[in-house]
């Protein structure tokens, strides 16, 4: 069993900051890598922002220069920080694990996991 807990999020005016936090735990033998997505009421959730094991980050061209996805000091946690923050950032922001479970006695499933989503505010 794998769990993915976010925290963070909040109401916030346009201009200002915030800073989201996320853990992965369970059974699993490595992270591949950790996103952040965000769903807005009527669209498609969106890639926001990832990082990979090895530390290679891919942000959307919605968030460049603004916000920044890093390795958390705790295990298996990631930190998303968002600056400069705009009306059109709110958003439910879902914190995404993609890890290997062992699979029987020597196979390995790569599969993701999400957290329950945090809810981030930004009025104008």
């Amino acid at each position: 069993q794998v769990q993915v807990v976010e925290s963070g999020g909040g109401l916030v005016q346009a201009g200002e900051s915030l800073r989201l936090s996320c853990v992965a735990s369970g059974s699993f033998l490595k992270i591949n890598w950790m996103g952040w997505y965000r769903q807005a009421p009527g669209n498609p959730r969106a890639m926001v922002a990832q990082i990979t094991d090895g530390g290679e980050k891919t942000y959307a061209d919605s968030v460049k220069g603004r916000f920044t996805i890093s390795k958390g000091n705790a295990t298996n946690a990631v930190i998303l920080q968002m600056n400069s923050l705009k009306p059109e950032d709110t958003a439910v922001y879902f914190c995404t694990a993609r890890v290997d479970l062992r699979h029987g006695t020597s196979g390995i499933d790569e599969l993701n996991y999400d957290g329950q989503g945090t809810q981030v505010t930004v009025s104008s």
